[in-house]
């Protein structure tokens, strides 16, 4: 039986190695507030699915390292701007004070945008010759993800979306881009730089697609159902806020049922691999069991 613990403890150490080495030579004020967010635990599910879908198509997963890294500091970032007082105004994020609590908001800010540049700086500082072009697409890719067309759009469709009641159409099209786009480009770029065939980076795009939009779902019946002592931040805080969730929208029930369809879906686009796609079977069955 396949140990998804053992799996994430054994990636993390090499992708927290990366991290310490990307910044191991920084001791400013901004430096720190940037590890004080980076580092502060969690389960680098990105960077994960980025080395996990190189493993599925027989690639290594080291040489992907620039990559899952660039993710985590994109996705860190965007947490730490979402905790800000002119966002979410969260002050607990993984058990510890949000940075702008630990820190200023000023300094927040500015730890969020460094760990945005810092991302694309790694990725245009990778050594891979004869491989440049092929960085280049997954810089573009990851821009994209995270961009005014990716990420940022979602996030403002859900700040707009605030106080209503959208459709289940456009509640999808906001979190695909708000959450899904980030895991979207964490596998395609995993399964690109592993050397995947275009049939293979196909089905693992289907596979990315529903696990991007399950870990919506469960995120938002967390909100809901969650422990604040095992999730490390506050619960029931979409509600108070008048958010748009699924749980709004469909009701709890419904909305465990629909995640757990996405989950089906995403394990049987992974019906072609064999073995070796087993850490993408598991995490998809994580997502919607985790408690935090």
């Amino acid at each position: 039986m396949f140990d998804l613990k053992l799996y994430f403890t054994e990636k993390n150490k090499q992708i927290n190695a990366a991290l310490d080495e990307i910044l191991k030579e920084d001791s400013s004020w901004i430096a720190e507030a940037m590890k004080y967010s980076l580092m502060a635990g969690g389960k680098r599910i990105r960077p994960v699915l980025c080395m996990a879908a190189a493993e599925a198509v027989r690639g290594n997963p080291k040489d992907v390292l620039p990559a899952a890294c660039a993710i985590e500091m994109i996705h860190t970032y965007s947490l730490i701007h979402d905790d800000l007082p002119a966002m979410d105004d969260d002050e607990l994020r993984r058990g510890k004070p949000t940075c702008h609590v630990a820190y200023d908001e000023a300094t927040a800010i500015l730890a969020g945008d460094a760990l945005l540049t810092l991302a694309f700086q790694t990725l245009s500082s990778v050594r891979a010759e004869g491989h440049s072009r092929q960085w280049l697409h997954i810089a573009g890719i990851i821009a994209h993800a995270a961009g005014y067309r990716g990420m940022i759009e979602g996030q403002m469709r859900d700040i707009a979306s605030e106080g209503t009641l959208p459709d289940l159409n456009a509640l999808e099209d906001m979190h695909a881009l708000k959450t899904g786009a980030l895991i979207q480009a964490s596998v395609k770029s995993g399964a690109i730089l592993g050397g995947g065939s275009r049939t293979q980076i196909e089905h693992l795009e289907v596979y990315a697609k529903n696990i991007g939009l399950a870990f919506q779902v469960a995120d938002d019946i967390l909100n809901v159902e969650g422990n604040q002592e095992i999730m490390g931040k506050a619960v029931g805080t979409d509600s108070t806020r008048k958010k748009s969730t699924y749980p709004s929208v469909m009701g709890i029930e419904k909305s465990k049922a629909f995640a757990g369809n996405l989950i089906n879906n995403a394990l049987q686009s992974l019906d072609v691999f064999g073995t070796e796609s087993d850490p993408l079977r598991a995490v998809a069955m994580y997502i919607i069991e985790r408690k935090r």
